[in-house]
């Protein structure tokens, strides 16, 4: 036997192996859970609603385990992700002897696509038969949007309608610094590329009012829309209540905005004894209520928090994967070096410092590990970011196509995956977005800022001593001329074409067709579908299930694709970097070289839309 024959069935006696021991595996936990739920309906194991308390920042996925000396310090923990919602829904949906769930909804401060994954997943506990209910205290538009997916709404007496509508709050900054000697001057690829706006120029465009009119018009279309269906009124009779709001909680439910006035101690009551409460309740109904309830001795719901139901209800078992699908996040700004993330999420964000950053180095090397590993059939590359520089973006899209030649690779948006976010989607082998993620912007600007005169002012004598006729290019010295202005055109103007190429190969679009799509102009999800800029609609399971497709894995009812995020290990060597180290913006007090990290070409997203 030959040494090629002898390595062939090596490989196939260790292919064999691997499957017997898969199938045991498969067996014995199939086993253990029928025994477990065996022994739950034995004893009679029954649930009514699993309270889930949801609100915070609602990360996609969770993020890394602490580490040790994390662990040590007095930290918060961390906000709930969509990712453990997400497992702990299948399990409810799953579970016989479970009948709905209440949501206890507050202090949500996340984008308005996550609140449209959050949406989904209660769409899906109801596809299964459960009830939804959402207890909120909380009624900006924001909760309001979550809290119609749900079949009944609860708030307490002391709450009030707050939903008014959407806005867009741009401030313009150029004369306030002039008046301090900067000047900014902004050289952007069309007046629709707004990244610097605010501090280039004194008012809002044209261009800038109507991309902030479109935006805001099919943000409120949808919004709209979904009141409407949620609470079983026309789109027009929700625009006249939002045109009349605020009211307080007993106007709100005689308009049948909600469906219950009660304190959240009465729910068990208010549950289970059908709709108790009157469109007059005074402030104290609740209260008053649970008193007579208990004086009649009517029944209660049973109730419990998640850390005790997972105890009872029973469990379905699917039988796992060979292989896994892998999930690499990029969030926050684009950036040469290493990904930064706090350790905690700071209550406003602080420039250059304590926000989510994604380092060209850490995502290459997750990519590239990611490539190397056999048992990842897909990936889901989840985008939550307003772009970055140019140059970084660049370097991670080229190990993003290297990947999809091999592996299937699917594009999960966020809450804004535009610019250099939207560079690095362009060449997966398919997008899914929500329909109000903000992405496109596919475009480039270079800002340059000249303190001169503010050196001047505070009385510091700045001596600049050069050699080259460019030396000065990017110092923040002087104001630029017509040479050097041009030189920044001209780099633009290639990162653009650059940018555009990419978007032409990977959406399968023509090269000299894309300029009305493009040049910085930005889009909602319905309408980036609408220019082919991404696949489909959805939320991440809808992800999963495409990268599960696309990998030929099964899944089904009686299958599951395990979802694995890939972590950064820092351990692992990292290639010698193309291009010279950017300074930590961080430790540099120098004004000049803050500032020269926005002169290279840029490809950042131009503004912020809130909805509360």
């Amino acid at each position: 036997m030959t040494s090629k024959n002898n390595s062939s069935f090596i490989r196939e006696l260790f292919g064999e192996i691997g499957q017997l021991w898969h199938d045991f595996r498969f067996s014995l936990s199939r086993a253990r859970v029928s025994l477990r739920n065996w022994v739950r309906r034995i004893r009679k194991l029954k649930l009514d609603y699993v309270v889930m308390p949801v609100g915070g920042s609602l990360p996609e996925r969770a993020g890394p385990p602490r580490n040790f000396i994390q662990r040590q310090l007095p930290l918060p923990p961390r906000p709930i992700s969509m990712e453990i919602l997400h497992k702990r829904f299948q399990s409810i949906s799953d579970a016989d002897n479970v009948k709905g769930v209440i949501i206890v909804l507050s202090g949500l401060s996340t984008g308005i696509a996550t609140l449209q994954s959050l949406r989904s997943a209660i769409k899906r506990l109801q596809t299964s038969g459960k009830e939804v209910v959402v207890f909120t205290p909380l009624l900006d538009l924001g909760h309001y949007f979550v809290a119609v997916a749900a079949d009944r709404i609860v708030i307490p007496p002391s709450s009030t309608f707050e939903v008014l509508g959407v806005h867009a709050d741009s401030l313009f900054l150029k004369d306030a610094l002039s008046n301090l000697g900067i000047q900014v001057e902004v050289v952007q690829i069309s007046p629709y590329k707004t990244g610097f706006d605010n501090i280039g120029k004194s008012e809002m465009s044209d261009e800038y009012r109507e991309q902030v009119d479109w935006i805001l018009d099919d943000t409120y279309d949808h919004l709209v829309s979904a009141i409407a269906i949620g609470r079983g009124k026309t789109p027009h009779e929700v625009r006249e209540l939002i045109d009349s709001a605020p009211y307080t909680a007993g106007e709100a439910l005689e308009r049948g905005l909600i469906d219950h006035v009660a304190y959240q101690d009465t729910l068990a009551y208010l549950l289970a004894n059908g709709d108790s409460n009157s469109k007059s309740n005074a402030p104290s109904s609740g209260e008053i209520e649970a008193a007579e309830a208990v004086k009649k001795g009517k029944k209660k719901a049973r109730m419990a928090s998640w850390a005790k139901a997972r105890r009872i209800i029973l469990s379905r078992y699917r039988r796992p994967s060979k292989q896994f699908i892998g999930v690499i996040t990029v969030e926050g700004a684009i950036t040469p070096g290493t990904s930064r993330k706090p350790p905690i999420n700071l209550p406003i964000p602080i420039p250059f410092m304590g926000s989510a950053s994604s380092g060209e180095e850490t995502v290459v090397q997750m990519l590239r590990l990611a490539e190397k590993d056999n048992r990842l059939a897909a990936l889901i590359l989840h985008i939550d970011s307003p772009g970055g520089v140019h140059l970084a973006a660049d370097l991670i899209w080229r190990q993003i196509v290297r990947l999809a030649s091999r592996k299937p690779v699917v594009c999960y948006f966020g809450n804004v995956a535009a610019s250099g976010g939207y560079y690095l989607g362009a060449p997966a082998t398919h997008i899914v977005a929500p329909e109000l993620t903000i992405t496109g912007s596919v475009g480039v600007f270079s800002a340059h800022i000249s303190s001169g005169e503010l050196y001047n002012r505070l009385g510091v004598n700045r001596v600049l001593i050069s050699r080259g006729e460019r030396a000065l290019l990017r110092n923040d010295a002087r104001p630029l001329d017509d040479a050097s202005r041009k030189v920044l055109w001209d780099g633009i103007m290639h990162a653009y074409n650059q940018f555009k190429q990419v978007v032409a190969d990977g959406r399968n679009l023509e090269f000299d067709e894309l300029d009305s799509i493009c040049e910085g102009r930005i889009w909602t999800g319905r309408q980036a579908l609408e220019h082919k800029l991404i696949d489909s609609h959805g939320d991440f399971v809808d992800a999963l299930s495409k990268a599960a497709e696309l990998a030929g894995l099964p899944h089904d009812e009686n299958h599951r694709v395990e979802d694995v995020n890939l972590y950064p290990q820092s351990r692992s060597y990292l290639l010698p970097r193309p291009f010279e180290q950017v300074d930590d913006l961080v430790a540099t007090v120098s004004l000049n070289r803050v500032l020269e990290h926005y002169s290279r070409p840029l490809t950042m997203m131009p503004f912020d839309i809130r909805i509360w």
